[in-house]
């Protein structure tokens, strides 16, 4: 009889922990569907540490599709993209869903500030709703550069750290604060991003038959540099604690491009250590040796990727922005600064960061 219910105690124990690490996988998993300016892109993160950072990223698909445009074209967004956008987002959970055991409470879809503008975005909302019982909500403009900083920076080095996020419009970032033990968070911004800034220095070609020679725009942007490197100076002093900060996060294409090209491997941690030398050197291949990497992108893909995306114009504005902030701060020496590779789940995080009893994102 003893020996009957020890059988049966060990069963309904083992029952028990079997349950309770099933409930616990189910717990640390999330997904994350983002609908971007010119993809869909859904991430499934196995979360092991918020505050360290550390977690896995499981699954990741990207669906390229222009919606961006007919925003700005139209003031709405067209009956196809609204179809094949509910599609996309149906299949992918459908998949998600049946290949991951989810809460649905970690599930989550965002779209990018530009959707706000769509006259027709309700439409949108409720083919969403009705096809997967999921909504979602527009990244408000103006809280994206602290969802950026929640989500980029590993929370334990919050009050330690800064981010730049070097966009095609502009570059945005910020850092946190600590008052009293009272968090308040900085925005940073630079109204030039990767693409803006190209389009600025072409503007300043006087013979705009020569806007595409590429001497010619060496030249102009060498000359830009100094508008550039005095809106960075005007940034700094504007946030004298931005020197006191000892690690410096960076995000964005420009970042993205510099490191894939460069270090010519693949990445595999979520952060990547740089140094302001690798950035000049690569700079000065960018300018006098580009055949290096337009034979790299014919056999690696992610460099193909690059190209892809940027000419030799826009890689030249981006590193600029990147070099010229670096080269700014002073004893950088002493910082320790970061790619952040996986930008594209920083919204994500930012998410389960703001969820989790462990971390503070209240300012």
């Amino acid at each position: 009889m003893l020996k009957k219910n020890k059988s049966q105690i060990l069963f309904f124990i083992l029952l028990n922990l079997f349950f309770s690490i099933n409930s616990f996988s189910q717990k640390n998993l999330y997904v994350g569907i983002e609908i971007g300016r010119r993809a869909i892109k859904t991430s499934v993160l196995e979360v092991n540490n918020i505050k360290k950072a550390d977690y896995k990223i499981l699954y990741f698909s990207n669906d390229r599709i222009d919606l961006a445009q007919h925003i700005t074209d139209n003031g709405e967004l067209t009956q196809d993209d609204i179809n094949k956008t509910s599609i996309i987002i149906f299949d992918q959970l459908k998949k998600v869903r049946k290949q991951f055991k989810l809460l649905e409470e970690n599930i989550f879809i965002v779209a990018a500030p530009v959707f706000e503008s769509a006259r027709n975005i309700d439409v949108l909302k409720n083919k969403v709703s009705t096809l997967t019982s999921k909504n979602f909500d527009i990244i408000d403009i103006d809280e994206e550069a602290k969802m950026l900083v929640k989500g980029a920076i590993p929370p334990v080095d919050y009050s330690n750290a800064l981010l730049l996020d070097i966009g095609a419009k502009t570059t945005k970032g910020g850092y946190i604060d600590d008052l009293d033990s009272k968090l308040e968070f900085v925005p940073l911004e630079l109204d030039f991003g990767t693409m803006s800034l190209t389009d600025a220095v072409k503007k300043t070609v006087v013979n705009q038959n020569q806007v595409n020679d590429m001497s010619t725009f060496q030249e102009k942007s060498f000359d830009f540099n100094t508008v550039l490197r005095k809106r960075i100076k005007e940034m700094l002093d504007a946030n004298p604690l931005i020197l006191k900060k000892e690690k410096i996060y960076l995000s964005g294409g420009a970042v993205w491009a510099f490191a894939t090209l460069y270090y010519n491997e693949n990445l595999k941690d979520h952060y990547i250590p740089l140094t302001l030398e690798d950035v000049m050197y690569y700079d000065a291949i960018l300018k006098n040796n580009f055949n290096k990497y337009s034979n790299l992108a014919k056999t690696n893909k992610e460099a193909e990727r690059v190209f892809n995306v940027y000419d030799q114009k826009y890689l030249i504005s981006a590193n600029n922005i990147l070099a010229m902030f670096l080269e700014s701060i002073p004893n950088l020496e002493t910082k320790k600064i970061y790619f952040v590779k996986d930008g594209q789940v920083t919204w994500l995080i930012s998410h389960i960061a703001d969820r989790s009893k462990k971390v503070n994102t209240n300012f």
